[in-house]
Order: structure tokens, then sequence, then C-alpha cells
């Protein structure tokens, strides 16, 4: 009780808001790591350096000390490496400050993806498959340049041309850019996790890594399935119905608008494993 009285008098302004501060930093990052591959991994570093410094708090065991108090400053420089995507994606999401000063015109946005919905119903019910990228703030520059570059206005019918089977274009994935479509048959990464339903073909595959390294949102389409996902920020909604994708891409584009209007809940992702 001593102890626990000279702690609440040393307790002062200061000391609360410093408390405060260390308090929101954690729960920022652990926000920024919610629901991605990185908690599992954290929970292990942290397991891992608990469990080392508790047999290396042994007397009876001071070589073992002496080797894990040498290798957690070298765990420590290799956080970094092991949380990459995470610490990339975090740090995107602290640079688009713009999204909360300078929102995109609503109408615009409903209007672009009312052009896609409708394309990608018309392309479902075909079964022509279809792999589109709305771009962001992320540039993907790189990826269009792998393809045929076409800088036209987006409309159902150029989708549904590109996407024949019987095309030149209908290989690879449709970048669109501020309502225009930039290019065609472009080259998509693949994503480097691992995925257990090996139904999935390269299309889901591609939508997914191209949205683990930046904050695009890719609509899929499947030939084989006549269904439609959307990937965002490497994770999946798998076979989204109709009435739900406009809402969902809303969302995704402009957060705050279309997500709760769409029905789509965090149990709805399908997200792959890390390798």
């Amino acid at each position: 009780m001593s102890d626990l009285g000279w702690i609440l008098q040393r307790l002062d302004g200061l000391a609360i808001l410093d408390i405060l501060l260390v308090s929101i930093v954690f729960f920022l990052v652990l926000l920024l790591m919610r629901a991605t591959q990185a908690i599992p991994l954290l929970r292990g570093v942290f397991v891992l350096i608990t469990i080392g410094l508790l047999l290396g708090s042994l007397s009876q065991l001071p070589t073992f000390g002496l080797v894990v108090r040498s290798a957690i400053p070298a765990l420590l420089v290799a956080i970094p490496v092991i949380f990459q995507p995470e610490l990339r994606r975090a740090l995107e999401r602290l640079g688009r400050f713009n999204e909360v000063l300078v929102q995109p015109r609503r109408n615009e946005i409903e209007a672009e993806v009312r052009v896609i919905s409708d394309a990608v119903q018309r392309l479902a019910a075909h079964r022509y498959g279809a792999l589109i990228v709305l771009e962001r703030d992320t540039g993907l520059q790189g990826l269009i340049d792998t393809g045929v570059k076409l800088d036209a206005r987006l409309s159902a019918e150029l989708l549904l041309t590109i996407f024949h089977p019987n095309t030149p274009l209908h290989d690879g994935g449709v970048i669109v850019r501020q309502g225009r479509i930039a290019a065609a048959a472009c080259v998509l990464p693949l994503t480097t996790s691992h995925i257990d339903d090996y139904h999935m073909g390269l299309r889901h595959r591609a939508g997914i890594g191209v949205t683990e390294g930046a904050d695009a949102v890719a609509v899929i389409v499947s030939e084989e399935r006549g269904t439609t996902s959307i990937a965002h920020e490497g994770r999946l909604i798998f076979a989204v119905e109709t009435d739900r994708l406009e809402g969902a891409l809303i969302e995704f584009l402009q957060p705050g608008l279309g997500l709760r209007r769409a029905g789509m809940w965090p149990a709805a992702w399908f997200k792959p494993r890390g390798r």
C-alpha cells in the first residue's frame, strides 16, 4: 500500500498526460494493424520475447540469459522487415490526410460505380471473366505501363468489349483512373499470401495482390462461376450480391458512404494466410 500511495503522490497533470499519450500511440498502432496479418506475428514476437526474458532472468542460466539479451536488439531491428507490408500500409493511411480535408464529390463516385456495377452484372451474366482495378491515392503508373494505354471514357459497353473472350485485350486487368479507363491488358502482381481455396484462379489472386501494396479497389468477375468479388487491402469479399455491390464500392472509394448500406461486415472478408 505504501508503494501505491507513493505512485499516486507522483501523479500530476503532466504524468497523466504522458500516460494518455503513450496509451493513444499503442491504441493507434493496434488499430492500424487490426484485421491484418501483423496481429498473429505480433503475438508470436511478444510470446517469444516474454519467454526469453523469463528464462534469461534465471540466475541458473547465465549463458542463456546472455544469448537472449544479445538477440533482443537484433529482433527489434528485424521487426520493420517482418512487418514491412503493414508498416507501409499504415504510413500510406497517415499520408492520406486529404481524404479528410478534401472529400471527392459523391456524385462523381456514384456515377463511376453505377457504370462499373452495370458492366460487371452484364459480364457475370455472360460468364465473361474480368478484372477491374480502381486507382485511388496510390499511383499505379507502373502497372499501367505494362498494358495497352487507352485513356478512354469509362462506359459499360467499352468494358464489355474489352473483356469479350474474342478480343486481344481480355487477358489481364483494366485500370480505371479518375473516371477514365487508363489501360487494359495490364499485368498485375499475384498475391504472395497462401490461399486455401484452390478454386480461386489467377484473377482473384491478382486482384488480392494489386491491393496488398496499394489502396486500390479491385472488382473480379469469375468466368467459371459467374460471381463478382471485391478485393481491398489484401482481402477479398467473395461472391458479392448484386444489390450490395454498389454500396460496397462506394464505401471503399469514399469511406463512410456505403458500407453500412451495403450490409458488408468484417465477417464477410476472406483474408489469405501469410507464408
